[in-house]
Parts: C-alpha cells; sequence; structure tokens
C-alpha cells in the first residue's frame, strides 16, 4: 500500500512563507530566507499529490497550489512533459523556483546595446533540493526547459504575487515584447488538504 501525503511538509511552509512576508523584510532578505524555506519543502517528494503533478504531452502545466489570501505570494507546482521548455519570459516580481523530481535547465537573458537578447552565462542545471531566485533586480529574463528527453521534471515556484494573473512578457531573441498572463492549468483552487485522501494511511 502506498504511503500517506505528507502534507504537513506544505503547510508548515506556506505557514513559514507568511509569517515571512508579514514581516516586511527587504528583498534580498526575503530571497535569502525564502530560499532557505523552499530548500527545506524540495528536500522531499513525498507531499505533492498526483493530481498537481499530472504532465501533458502538449505543454508544460502550471498548477496552482496555493494563493495567498492577500496575494502577496503564490505557490505553484511547474510540470515539464520530456523535451518542454517556455518561452523567454519574465516575471515582474520576486520569485524562487525549487527543483522536486528530475531536472531542468534555466537559461538567463540580457539585452545588448541594441535591445537583442542575448544568453547571460551559461545554463544553470537545477537538481532536485536546488534553489534559484528571480526578481527585476536581480535579473527577471529567462527561459527554463526540462533537461531530459525521456522522462517528467517537476519544479516548485513560489512568487510574490498571485503570479497567473500578473500581467508580463514573453520575447523573441530580438527583444521584442509580446504582453501575456499565465493563469493556470487547473482552473479552480483544489481544496489541496484533502487530496490526501488519494494516499490514505495503512
Amino acid at each position: 500500500m502506498s504511503q500517506p501525503l505528507r502534507l504537513e511538509r506544505l503547510r508548515h511552509f506556506i505557514g513559514a512563507l507568511s509569517d515571512l512576508v508579514e514581516q516586511h523584510p527587504d528583498e534580498a532578505t526575503l530571497l535569502d530566507r525564502g530560499q532557505g524555506l523552499l530548500r527545506s519543502l524540495v528536500a522531499h517528494d513525498d507531499w505533492l499529490p498526483d493530481v498537481l503533478a499530472q504532465p501533458d504531452p502538449n505543454r508544460y502545466q502550471q498548477y496552482l497550489l496555493h494563493c495567498d489570501s492577500q496575494q502577496r505570494f503564490s505557490v505553484v507546482s511547474f510540470v515539464w512533459g520530456p523535451g518542454q521548455r517556455t518561452p523567454i519570459h519574465d516575471h515582474r516580481v520576486w520569485g524562487l523556483i525549487g527543483m522536486l523530481r528530475g531536472a531542468e535547465y534555466s537559461q538567463g537573458f540580457e539585452r545588448n546595446a541594441e535591445g537583442v537578447l542575448l544568453p547571460a552565462g551559461e545554463p544553470v542545471r537545477l537538481e532536485p533540493g536546488h534553489v534559484e531566485a528571480v526578481s527585476p533586480r536581480i535579473g527577471d529574463v529567462h527561459q527554463v526547459s526540462n533537461a531530459f528527453d525521456d522522462q517528467v521534471s517537476i519544479s516548485i515556484h513560489v512568487y510574490g504575487a498571485n503570479i497567473g494573473a500578473v500581467k508580463r512578457a514573453v520575447f523573441t531573441e530580438d527583444g521584442t515584447e509580446k504582453p501575456f498572463i499565465s493563469g493556470y492549468s487547473n482552473t479552480l483552487l483544489p481544496n489541496i488538504w484533502d487530496l490526501s485522501k488519494e494516499n490514505p494511511a495503512p
């Protein structure tokens, strides 16, 4: 019989992050402490319900796990089918990316004097337990891809807003900007605390 989901890990993370945001720290402090909280969450792969970890053959999935009641932050699972990737895009708020399962590459971009987007350094490979930060202050334009062509990868993303409702942009390599609002792959926020019934304790 399968083991019960350890949803208390996600509960603890949400509570601790809410307490951190409530203190109104500067961004550098928030990202530093938030990375530690997210690192503790993705150190274990025994809490994400299967229904929020399902890939789609056509595009990566973005499942909302939690949105703060004041929309100060949101928590999302990104599920990458084999070989899937995002376009080059920005976020316009602070963000944290924690690798839960598989691996992914994050390639940053910067504009040159002509406004063309060029890769900023080498791609960063995120392995399980690895956490990265983004924000307009430290670097906000990147492209993310599944590191594998033959398996699913899952990362947990945290943003300083209800990211599915934020107006932001995707870019072509010449720097042309196209506004978009991502929304979520799950149209309704599930009662995630009831999902533990999928894996009842023996």
